[in-house]
């Protein structure tokens, strides 16, 4: 019985180093591409590259329904509770970890989401030549696709990187307004 857990950790593992390093392709592929390291950036963040990799907001838009699926979680009744889920259940579920939720703003709008460790920045180093690239800004077009299809429109930053010399990784993510269902008249 052990050797089949020992499987399923090992599997997860390889699955997750396997992301890693094609991920890495991805973004040194999007570097030869495009002159400068906002236009990655924003590529990461939410552009289609094709049907077989779609980028951080398509990737959010398509996660949020395995997520449903898989967690069980029900609707949040507010972004406290949102932060809560997106911390202990998703990044549990999808990276491994989880992020601690600090920095509150006194409105209750904003907060930020302090990764100790980054799973995506394993196994890299950033050239000279690309200080202003957001290697994970994918991260940041995932929050945003699968919170905007539980209709809720949010900013996602990264303010801190640990492959710029930070001591952590901080996205910072911030309430803009509910998207209300624009269904057709006299449907509900």
């Amino acid at each position: 019985m052990s050797r089949q857990a020992n499987r399923g950790t090992e599997s997860k593992k390889m699955s997750s180093e396997l992301f890693t390093l094609t991920y890495g392709a991805l973004v040194t592929q999007l570097c030869k591409d495009y002159e400068n390291d906002e236009d990655v950036n924003k590529q990461l963040d939410k552009i289609r590259f094709s049907h077989f990799f779609p980028r951080g907001y398509n990737i959010g838009v398509r996660l949020i329904e395995d997520f449903l699926a898989r967690s069980n979680v029900g609707r949040c009744h507010d972004f406290r509770e949102t932060a809560d889920v997106i911390a202990k259940v998703a990044f549990k579920m999808y990276l491994g970890i989880t992020p601690s939720i600090t920095n509150w703003s006194p409105a209750g709008d904003e907060f930020s989401l302090i990764l100790e460790n980054n799973p995506l920045v394993d196994f890299v180093e950033l050239p000279d030549n690309h200080s202003s690239l957001i290697y994970s800004n994918l991260l940041c077009g995932v929050l945003r696709g699968a919170l905007e299809m539980v209709q809720m429109a949010v900013e996602a930053k990264f303010v801190q990187d640990t492959l710029k010399g930070d001591g952590v990784t901080e996205i910072r993510m911030r309430f803009i307004r509910r998207i209300e269902d624009n269904l057709p008249a006299g449907e509900e």
